[in-house]
């Protein structure tokens, strides 16, 4: 058996996406967190350090550090410095920090609709606005209008990019980066990008490109946002890191975190540095079981939910699906009601539409999928 048709039972043990629906008859496909077993490198190092006994408080290891340079080097492409790095509790902290930091009271961020949720909360939670430039359907792909974008950059200082996107499932290409630098640089913007699932690009053809590695202008007006805890299965870890080359934006990042925002836990840290630099070969393997997950799943809604539109994520493991013709007021409570919990996607600022999270065992898709059959022929 492989190791990610495994079967580990959730229930009970805190879980956030299956205590949602405790006690019910629903596969809970929802928030992103997959229900595979985290790298066995990763447990390993997390219990040699719990030989230690003891869990004090932490500061970055060099080597923590240098084994996250490393990958980016040799995954990405990317030189980055020790200096550049502020380790935090997780990404959703750092879009608040970022919003305070790079913005005034009152002053908007642009943000790209349908989008990760905290990316819609976080302004209003930090007294900021936001302007919307959603992205709109063109030859069956979801892209930017820059003509929309450019006039939107006018009165937005900061870019909240999330790249790839959640929950379209877009790699931005080269040109559409370059498209958005010429408009960044123009508007003196700076970018706060969500890079988060940058190393699980599912589609060979669509590399993903670091969004400061555009050029020298834009590496220095860009806070990019990393974590292992999509990648290696670990967010309740709570580690993360933001990236910074220029020292006055990081001077201001780091003030506004002070004394709010806490450092991340111990076991987070030699689990993150385990992952980059011993978690390359399991990654290669989970991948190739997402795409046998996708295969799966595009060919099952081809075949028998053609109500239902989705989209073939180029990275992440979440996919993007229109519900509106199914004719129901909640999607997401119609195929709850069926045995299937789905992220909402009024949350996202899309009604009508839904999010599938697919990293689970083959076993548990199928399954799903079956019950959204049923859920679908009732409407029929």
């Amino acid at each position: 058996m492989n190791s990610f048709d495994r079967i580990i039972d959730r229930s009970g043990t805190g879980s956030m996406k299956w205590e949602r629906y405790a006690g019910k008859d629903i596969l809970p496909l929802w928030v992103a967190d997959m229900d595979f077993a985290t790298p066995a490198v990763v447990l390993d190092a997390v219990r040699r350090e719990l030989d230690h006994e003891i869990m004090g408080y932490p500061v970055p290891r060099p080597s923590q550090t240098a084994a996250v340079i490393e990958w980016l080097e040799k995954k990405h492409g990317w030189k980055t410095r020790p200096e550049w790095f502020i380790w935090l509790p997780g990404v959703v902290p750092a879009l608040h920090v970022a919003l305070r930091a790079y913005l005034k009271p009152g002053e908007k961020a642009l943000i790209n609709a349908p989008v990760y949720p905290p990316f819609i909360t976080a302004p209003d939670l930090s007294g900021r606005d936001y302007r919307d430039v959603p992205f709109r359907l063109k030859d069956g792909r979801w892209q930017l209008d820059a003509a929309e974008f450019a006039d939107a950059a006018k009165e937005t200082p900061l870019h909240l990019l999330c790249s790839p996107h959640n929950p379209v499932g877009r790699v931005f290409s080269r040109a559409e980066l370059e498209e958005m630098a010429k408009v960044w640089l123009a508007n003196d913007m700076v970018i706060c990008s969500d890079e988060i699932h940058c190393d699980l690009v599912l589609n060979e053809k669509t590399p993903h490109i670091v969004t400061a590695t555009l050029s020298p202008e834009i590496e220095a007006r860009t806070v990019t946002l990393m974590a292992p805890s999509k990648t290696w299965n670990v967010p309740g870890l709570c580690t993360a890191f933001a990236i910074i080359p220029d020292a006055g934006l990081r001077l201001k990042f780091q003030r506004t975190l002070k004394g709010i925002v806490p450092d991340p836990n111990v076991l987070g840290l030699v689990a993150c540095e385990a992952a980059y630099r011993h978690g390359g070969p399991w990654l290669d393997e989970l991948k190739d079981y997402l795409r046998g997950n996708l295969d799966y799943m595009m060919n099952f809604f081809a075949v028998r939910l053609p109500e239902l539109t989705i989209w073939r994520p180029e990275a992440t493991y979440l996919a993007w699906i229109d519900c509106r013709k199914l004719g129901v007021a909640s999607p997401k409570e119609h195929f709850e009601s069926f045995g299937v919990g789905l992220h909402e996607g009024a949350l996202f600022n899309a009604p009508g539409y839904l999010r599938i999270n697919f990293g689970c065992p083959r076993s548990t898709l199928v399954e799903a999928l079956h019950r959204m059959e049923k859920a679908v022929e009732a409407k029929r």
